[in-house]
């Protein structure tokens, strides 16, 4: 069933930052500021430089530095020592540097000059991080954008690869806008429609299907139906297909998101001071599996991959559902309530019932679902668990080192599972007070029959400052995760 979009808000895809544009230039344009990637000390006596610039370049050469910034009045050399080893972290932290020096400077293009390698590539993936501008709604910006890119001719398979990152960044942007969109601009129907515009925008070959709050009644989908109690808004449930016809799995790769537009905690009010400032993040894990739909599909990977969004705020008026409550869930089981800010697995069961319909290969779900797992580890990893096999657990992991998006694995033992266990009902939504990242993990496992891994990026997905190459506020954590795992798994 198509919903038809009544606008609660101004908001619209043109509200959104918009990626540079990216050139291919035959020569290189001396009246811009320039990335220059340097392979050895050879390359760099052959700049010119006057000699305190050259100087001050080949001591930062010979502490490793990777990057050496020299100030030409008009415009500014970005030396890159390319041949660095300092790891992939280093140069995704340079090329933001760089980004940031740009917009300090109001400079709106950028010329690229020698680019190729690993280490060239990670750096103008932290150009790409660093030059994103948070949507904020202020009557005058504060900075000037960045708005194109000047790359010089390099040899095709570099070529190729920066083209894969282009679009891959560009939904991390897109990814990072939807979860920085404050409330009132982000309704479930606002939320479901700024998907399908930028799919239409993007001319993706994605399939969306949008369902509104009749339907979801009648597949009986009482997780979200019980959180979207207490709203004056209606639910959403969101379906993204994309199925090329090369597709080289004939079972879909389904990614299940947390769709919580705004999260008061329901009755359960939150109680931890100013932990409702940053509740319009509460979707990002939905925004990333949707970004990571919009990577394949940019990129044209021969994967049949399906996202489902269920999506709705959590609020405590109207009838909202009371702790204590018992409700019937899409696949049966009955669910005691004892927090209604346990409500994300609320949501994600329904999703992952319906996902489990689809017979697919492999499902994850991605969420801001625990504090927990923010306290285990912080803000510079996402945990994952599951009951594939170790080897699969394995390769996601890897996934994530490979493209500086970290997760670390948690058990997934049965014993977690008997704290989730209720008097009155099937299961109750909340657990002890131990591991709750992990028995959230296991209460979602009794949704689903198949293959299954569970992603918690309550750390990562929104920072209160910026951190590395990734700014504050959305981060699009997740997009290259899953985006390297479909990838790793399916197109190597």
């Amino acid at each position: 069933i198509q919903i038809t979009f009544p606008l609660r808000s101004n908001a619209t895809i043109n509200n959104m930052v918009e990626f540079p544009e990216i050139k291919w230039a035959k020569l290189h344009n001396d009246k811009y500021s320039q990335i220059i990637f340097l392979k050895d000390k050879a390359a760099a006596a052959k700049l010119g430089l006057v000699k305190e610039a050259m100087d001050m370049l080949m001591e930062n050469w010979e502490k490793g530095d990777v990057l050496t910034t020299v100030d030409q009045y008009f415009r500014r050399l970005f030396l890159v020592n390319a041949s660095a080893d300092k790891g992939a972290q280093a140069f995704l932290t340079a090329g933001s540097q760089i980004a940031a020096n740009l917009k300090s400077n109001k400079e709106q293009t950028l010329n690229v000059q020698n680019g190729e390698g690993d280490n060239a590539l990670k750096l103008m993936e932290g150009v790409f991080s660093g030059a994103y501008n948070i949507n904020a709604k202020k009557s005058v910006k504060e900075s000037v954008e960045l708005k194109n890119i000047l790359l010089s001719n390099s040899a095709k398979p570099w070529k190729n690869k920066v083209e894969e990152k282009i679009n891959l960044w560009q939904a991390i942007w897109q990814t990072r806008d939807l979860v920085n969109l404050t409330s009132n601009y982000q309704s479930a129907v606002e939320y479901s429609r700024q998907m399908k515009t930028y799919c239409e925008s993007q001319n993706l070959p994605i399939k969306m299907d949008v369902l509104d709050k009749k339907a979801i009644e009648n597949l009986g989908m009482g997780g979200l139906l019980a959180v979207n109690q207490g709203s004056f808004l209606p639910p959403t449930f969101n379906v993204l297909t994309y199925k090329p016809k090369n597709a080289v799995n004939e079972k879909p790769v389904v990614l299940v998101g947390k769709g919580i537009v705004y999260d008061t905690g329901g009755l359960s009010l939150k109680p931890t001071a100013n932990s409702m400032d940053l509740m319009k993040s509460d979707m990002a894990g939905s925004a990333a599996t949707f970004g990571a739909i919009c990577a394949v599909a940019k990129n044209k990977l021969p994967v049949y991959t399906i996202t489902i969004i269920p999506a709705t705020d959590n609020r405590p008026g109207n009838h909202a559902i009371a702790p204590g409550d018992v409700i019937t869930m899409m696949n049966g089981k009955t669910v005691e309530i004892l927090n209604t800010d346990a409500e994300g697995r609320l949501v994600l069961a329904d999703g992952l019932t319906y996902g489990d319909n689809l017979n697919p290969e492999i499902i994850l779900t991605m969420a801001t679902l625990t504090g927990a797992a923010v306290r285990a580890i912080g803000t510079f990893a996402s945990v994952c668990m599951g009951n594939v096999s170790p080897k699969m657990l394995k390769k996601f992991v890897q996934a994530g080192e490979g493209c500086n998006e970290k997760s670390v694995e948690f058990p997934f033992w049965d014993e977690y599972g008997e704290e989730m266990k209720s008097d009155v009902a099937d299961l109750n939504n909340l657990g002890g007070g131990l591991a709750g990242a992990i028995t959230a993990g296991k209460f979602l496992e009794n949704f689903t029959k198949s293959p299954y891994i569970h992603v918690d990026i309550a750390g990562p997905a929104f920072l209160p400052k910026p951190q590395a190459h990734l700014p504050k506020g959305g981060t699009g954590y997740g997009v290259n995760l899953l985006y390297h795992f479909i990838k790793n798994q399916y197109c190597n």
